[in-house]
This record gives structure tokens, sequence and C-alpha cells, in this order.
């Protein structure tokens, strides 16, 4: 697919003929689309936008002012050779914002669907993004950092490379996350620390009064018992089984990091 018809791409936009372009795409006055790109139906790049070579895009993507997509890795063991950036359907990624593809030859960063992503950030090589999470402003996200769907991660963020956030955690305004952050509860502090169940994010997300209520016994269990980490995870799988618990012990378990505790 070369571009598409329907497209509509300013004059003074710069498009590669080997970019593929879908149908109602927009492309906004000074924009650069470099070869072997990807860009898919009713996706809108505003002006001032740089697309690099081997990104996609889905479906629906809004693209604000400034944001350049699929930039070199910040490592300095890029060796220049081919890698990805993938991004899904329907995200919003604000002004002057940067996504850079994977280090290693073929790798990859993934981004998922129906994010919000908000100005003057950065995610970094070989990134996994979920579904429907916001990331505010001037966050700064790591190599190989993995975040779970619905995740919110507050202005000014800093997550320390290969962390991992799980689902519908809260992290808030200018944390520091050094440790994997365990899904459904709220942190913050300098160094990552819990604060307690994300309620907000569980009641928007549909979760009933008995699963939240597992969780607050998980969480209780996990923070305020004074029991050591197996003890409380066995505890969990006893007293407190729900399919969000189980995901939250599976997470902890898997915890390549280790986790924040206090």
């Amino acid at each position: 697919m070369p571009i598409d018809p329907s497209a509509v791409i300013a004059p003074t936009a710069h498009v590669h003929p080997d970019a593929a372009i879908g149908p109602r795409v927009v492309i906004g006055d000074f924009a650069i689309v470099e070869q072997d790109v990807f860009i898919g139906a009713e996706t809108k790049l505003e002006p001032y936008v740089f697309v690099k070579r081997w990104t996609t895009l889905g479906e629906r993507n809004e693209i604000s002012a400034g944001t350049v997509l699929g930039t070199d890795p910040l490592d300095k063991n890029f060796s220049g050779a081919r890698s990805y950036l993938k991004i899904g359907d329907g995200n919003k990624i604000r002004e002057h914002y940067t996504i850079s593809r994977g280090t290693a030859p073929e790798s990859e960063t993934i981004i998922g669907n129906e994010n919000y992503i908000m100005t003057s950030g950065h995610i970094a090589h070989n990134c996994k993004i979920g579904d429907n999470i916001v990331i505010a402003s001037c966050a700064l996200i790591a190599g190989y950092v993995e975040i779970e769907n619905q995740a919110f991660i507050s202005g000014g963020v800093v997550i320390h490379q290969f962390s991992k956030i799980g689902r519908l955690a809260m992290i808030g305004g200018n944390t520091r996350v050094n440790l994997d952050v365990p899904p459904y509860f709220l942190y913050s502090d300098f160094n990552v620390s819990p604060k307690g169940l994300n309620l907000v994010g569980l009641r928007r997300a549909g979760f009933t009064a008995i699963e939240i209520h597992a969780l607050k016994q998980a969480y209780k269990l996990l923070y305020k018992s004074g029991l050591k980490l197996d003890d409380a995870l066995s505890r969990i799988e006893t007293e407190a089984l729900t399919e969000h618990t189980q995901h939250l012990v599976a997470f902890i378990r898997g915890s390549k990091r280790g986790i924040c505790r206090k």
C-alpha cells in the first residue's frame, strides 16, 4: 500500500514514496515520514511530527506537534541495525514526546492501544506498554520497562530500566521507581512506596465490592502483616484468592528485580 488517495497530506510535509499511508490519514505541515513506515487508517499527525524509519502506527492515533517516533535508542550499545517501534490503535501522544525503537537488531518497542501519553516525556528502547494506560507529562521511562494495562503514571515519574508496573497501579508524581510495582495499588514518595489500594481506578474499571475486599486483604497480608514475602503470598492464595489476587501473586513471583515493600 503506497499513499491512499483519501489521505490528506499538507504540501509542506515530506512523505517518503516508500512509506505506506492508509485511508483518511491526515499529515500536517512540515511533518516528516521516512521510508519503511506504515501509518494506519484515520491516524492524524499534527505539524512538525517526525516518524522515523521502521515505525508502524495502527489506526486512529493522534500524534501532536513536535513528537518524534522511532528515534535511535539512547543506548551506547546501539549498532544502527534495523529495529522497530510498533504502536497500536487509538493512542493519543501529545506534544514534544519521543519514543525509541529497539536496541538489538530486529528487536522492538511496543505501545498497545488506547493509551493517553501526555507532553514532554520519553519512552526508551524495548519497552512494552500495554493498553488504556495514562502516562502524564514529563515522565521518563527507561529501557526494557514493562507497564501492564490500565496503569496510571503521574507527572515527573522516573522509571528505572527493566522495572515492571502492574495492572491498575497508580504511581504518584515525581516518584522514582527502581523496583517492580505490583498491580492494583497506589504508590508514591521519592523512592517508590506502597500507600494502599487504587480504589478510584478499581471502581472505574468495574471491580466489584467482593473483588476489592479481596485485594484489601491481600494488601494487608503483603504490606501490613510483617510476614515474609513467601508466607504472605501463600496466605493470599489461601484466604483471598480471586482472579485478581491470583494475578497479583503471579506478578510478584515472576518479579526479577524484586518488588517495593516499604
